[in-house]
């Protein structure tokens, strides 16, 4: 597994380039990523040898008609009744993929919650906090960032709330 300190990273994605810019400590992982995979995040994890509770998934949803950014485990999945709670809304459904890469100006599979296009509001899961680091997209396929949720979270401005479910 690569490992890069971000003092190695010059330039870098928005993702990285927003972290170094706000003093963040982080670590990137990168990996060759495998186009057929099924999962990204699964692969992710499987990739750097971490535990997929401490790999989360970037996803997006419309919420009542606006675009709000999930970071969930990739251990499981996205409860939208959940998310459109945490953020006061009625309806949530997966965003077109089109839009959320238009949104936060990432593909799909490399949307990073960091260095979006569009700040968009967002929702971390809550089972963030049990870890000392998680790692969550930097952004593109087959590139990881670790960082501390607490950090992550003030970053994104995210709500914290129980919108992942296990799978089982």
């Amino acid at each position: 597994m690569a490992k890069k300190s971000r003092k190695q990273q010059p330039g870098g994605t928005p993702a990285t380039v927003a972290l170094t810019a706000a003093g963040t400590a982080y670590t990137v992982h990168s990996y060759a990523h495998d186009p057929s995979s099924p999962s990204y995040g699964e692969e992710a994890a499987e990739a750097l040898g971490v535990s997929a509770e401490r790999v989360f998934k970037t996803l997006v949803a419309d919420v009542d008609g606006a675009l709000v950014v999930a970071v969930v485990p990739v251990a499981g999945s996205l409860d939208l009744k959940a998310l459109a709670s945490a953020v006061g809304g009625k309806r949530a459904a997966m965003a077109d993929p089109a839009a959320a890469e238009r949104s936060t100006g990432y593909v799909r599979g490399g949307i990073s919650p960091l260095g979006q296009r569009r700040r968009l509001p967002t929702v971390l899961d809550a089972s963030a906090g049990s870890h000392a680091t998680i790692c969550v997209s930097a952004g593109r396929r087959g590139l990881e960032v670790e960082l501390s949720p607490s950090d992550l979270a003030a970053l994104t401005e995210a709500v914290l709330a129980p919108i992942g479910r296990t799978q089982g």
